[in-house]
């Protein structure tokens, strides 16, 4: 018997599976973006190479467009409302919520021009993922290191008005799909006061209402994006870190709270024993 009535066999299954099954949806639909990631992260590292010869944060248009033509696959939505107030010609710093890996489609959608992220030293050996990070600025930290990243802060501060880069900042420090913000860390707001920066929040409504990894449910759905008011620092001190800190965690809170409102309300069908955000 030849092998490919084992292979029509096996695919038959597994599409048979995918129906049935929500896990099996769940794992094949986050295949499929790991594997979008991936193939999309090397093609532009390519375009990225040929087009700048290296790292620039330049390259971010470049990765922008690619990431943002995932929505289409997946059936998503992003409804952004004061996306203007991204679209400033000052260094900034822009704090956003953390829900999960899908948070960066909501990144590409809303970056703007001259703007690079922080992130944790381990992505930058995600293979062409890390590769493409590195292309497009983002600057690495090894958190296992205090030293070592207030150190890279703080040249970051300086890069950040020396080259006039905004630069995107999770300050919940991790994921997070509790249905509520985590408690901020400090770094972003050491960062915005020591360069005299605005601090501009930007916040994503729940993604429970189409992807919850511990129920395995991932379906089509719409995220509402809302750019909040820009907090000034000028003038503030590394002792105004906590009282700036409470005061955008709490906009951010208000606002989270408010736009993630019931699954029928969110944009997605609802689904038995789903729970809005508390």
């Amino acid at each position: 018997m030849g092998l490919w009535p084992w292979l029509t066999g096996a695919l038959l299954l597994l599409l048979l599976l995918v129906q049935l099954s929500r896990s099996a949806r769940f794992y094949a639909k986050v295949s499929l973006y790991c594997a979008l990631c991936v193939s999309a992260s090397t093609l532009a590292a390519v375009i990225c190479l040929l087009r700048h010869g290296g790292r620039t944060v330049e390259n971010l248009s470049i990765i922008s467009w690619f990431v943002r033509t995932f929505k289409y696959v997946f059936g998503l939505r992003f409804d952004i409302k004061g996306r203007q107030k991204l679209e400033v010609d000052h260094p900034c710093v822009i704090i956003s919520n953390h829900q999960s890996i899908l948070d960066m489609m909501g990144l590409m959608e809303a970056l703007p021009k001259r703007c690079v992220q922080i992130a944790k030293r381990e992505l930058l050996f995600t293979g062409p993922v890390g590769l493409i990070m590195y292309l497009g600025g983002v600057f690495f930290i090894n958190r296992q290191r205090s030293r070592t990243a207030m150190t890279v802060m703080a040249d970051v501060g300086k890069r950040m008005v020396r080259e006039n880069l905004k630069v995107w900042v999770y300050p919940e420090g991790t994921r997070n799909d509790n249905g509520d913000l985590l408690p901020f860390k400090k770094g972003a707001f050491y960062l915005a006061i020591q360069a005299q920066v605005p601090v501009i929040p930007v916040v994503y409504s729940s993604f429970s209402s189409f992807y919850n990894y511990k129920t395995k449910f991932f379906t089509s759905g719409t995220i509402r994006v809302e750019v909040l008011d820009a907090i000034p620092t000028s003038g503030l001190t590394v002792a105004d870190v906590p009282k700036l800190m409470d005061s955008c965690h709490q906009a951010m809170r208000t606002t989270f709270l408010r736009i993630s409102k019931t699954p029928q309300e969110n944009g997605a069908t609802a689904r038995p024993g789903s729970q809005p955000a508390q």
